[in-house]
Formats: C-alpha cells, structure tokens, sequence
C-alpha cells in the first residue's frame, strides 16, 4: 500500500500541474495510472475501469478548487460561463456515470483509448474551428454543457478537452477559456463522482477503501497532491510557451493510448 500511495502522490502532482496549465483535465494521466496500478490494490478486473473513471473525477474536485482559486486571482474565470453551462454539466455528467456503472469494462476502456487519440491529434494539429461570434444564449450553453458532461464521465476528466475549444470557437480569449474550463471542472467532478459512488453502492468484491466506485486511498493521494501542484500550473499557464508543451503532451498521450490498446488486444 506504501508504494501505491506514492505513485497515487506522484499521479497527482502531475495532474494538478496539468489541470492548471493546460485546461485538458489531469483525468487524461490519471486513468490510464490507476487503470495500471489498481488490479494489484485487489479491484476486479470487471470494475478496474469504473474505479479508474471515478476516482478520477473524485480528485478533480480538488483539483478544480485549487486550480480555480489561482486563475480566478488573475480575473482569467468568466463566471457567467460557469453560470450558464452548469445546470447542464451537472445533468449530463451524473446520467453519464450513472450509465458508465452498467457498462462493461472492455467498452469503457476502448473508448477512453479513441478519445485519447482525439485528443493527441488535436493537439498535434492545433486545430481550432473558425471562431463564432459569441456564446450561445442560457439554453444552448447548457444543452453543449450536458453533451461535455457525458463524455467527460465516460472518460473520468474535467471536461477541458472539450469546453476550452468550445470557448475558443465562441471568441473566448484562450487563458480565460482555460481559467474558465478549470471552474467548470468542479461541477463535472462532484456529479460524475457521485453518478460513480451511487452506481456502484452495494456491489460484491468491492475492495478495502473502496466508496462506491471511488477508490478512497488513491483518492487521498492524489487530491493532496494535487491540490498543491495545480496553482503552480495556473502560474505556468502565462508564462510557457502552451503551444509546444501541447505537442509534446500530444505525443505522451498517443503512446499511453498505443499502450492501452495493445492491452486491450
């Protein structure tokens, strides 16, 4: 358990890190670490995902604190953003947990592997869409915030991969859609945590410190860690060069998801 515990430090030092420098959610290292490291911790092998998933959405609601707390402190965090997509996200991401509980480990991690390649790919590119002119009004905020949260609880993340580029689309200055897209990540991470703890209550052979789908012990580590690392993230995000550090995380994410797939295979 010591060693674990060190590398559940070590998951989310460098998830807070992320969460506050790239707004991609530190739910993209997080996974993959726990999907690793927890068969050996005694969870099933039929429930290794799910505890994955929502373990890492529980820690972001850590992360998202800290991370908010220091973009906020640079007025990086467009709160009428947050207000908006919020009845949304919380909809969207407590189905979708609630759903991913019922799904079979194999479908979960396959799809957290494609949206991985999404991801480095985007990245890779920069991609962008031609930017819109505005944000849309409450209801089309909301109606995107619900679609963000069911595919941020499938993959166990903040949701910065998919509202940064969102904002950017609507003429969102890019540190602010980050800063905004860390605040978001609170409600994505209290609903989709509690979808997870409230679809897997009561289940067999569920292991020691386990809480539902949330694994206590790894949640300990890496919320303390993380809590610490993300402002320092937040700081890096004004002063770094993003644009490279992307591609090169681009590069990280395309061969932990190469990893994974021959897993799967």
């Amino acid at each position: 358990m010591g060693f674990s515990f060190l590398i559940y430090l070590a998951c989310g030092a460098v998830a807070g890190i992320l969460a506050g420098l790239l707004g991609v959610g530190g739910g993209i290292v997080i996974v993959p670490m726990l999907a690793a490291v927890f068969p050996a911790q005694g969870v099933p092998a039929e429930y290794v995902q799910q505890f994955a998933l929502g373990t890492s959405l529980a820690s972001i609601v850590i992360t998202s604190v800290s991370s908010t707390r220091a973009h906020n402190a640079r007025k990086a965090v467009q709160w009428n953003i947050v207000r908006d997509i919020t009845p949304g996200i919380l909809a969207g991401t407590f189905a979708g947990g609630l759903i991913a509980t019922h799904l079979p480990t194999l479908f979960l991690k396959s799809f957290f592997v494609c949206f991985l390649f999404l991801v480095s790919a985007q990245m890779l590119s920069n991609y962008r869409p031609p930017a819109g002119r505005e944000m849309p009004g409450f209801w089309g905020t909301a109606g995107v915030g619900s679609g963000i949260g069911l595919v941020s609880s499938f993959v166990g993340i903040g949701g910065g991969s998919l509202s940064v580029p969102f904002m950017s689309f609507c003429n969102v200055e890019m540190h602010r859609a980050v800063g905004t897209s860390a605040a978001i990540g609170f409600p994505i991470a209290v609903a989709g945590a509690l979808g997870y703890v409230v679809g897997g209550w009561g289940r067999p052979d569920l292991p020691s410190g386990a809480f539902g789908f949330v694994h206590m012990w790894a949640f300990a580590g890496i919320a303390s860690a993380s809590f610490i690392t993300a402002p320092l993230g937040a700081k890096l995000s004004h002063s770094l060069p993003t644009v490279k550090l992307k591609r090169g995380f681009a590069v990280f994410l395309a061969i932990v998801a190469l990893r994974m797939l021959y897993g799967i295979l």
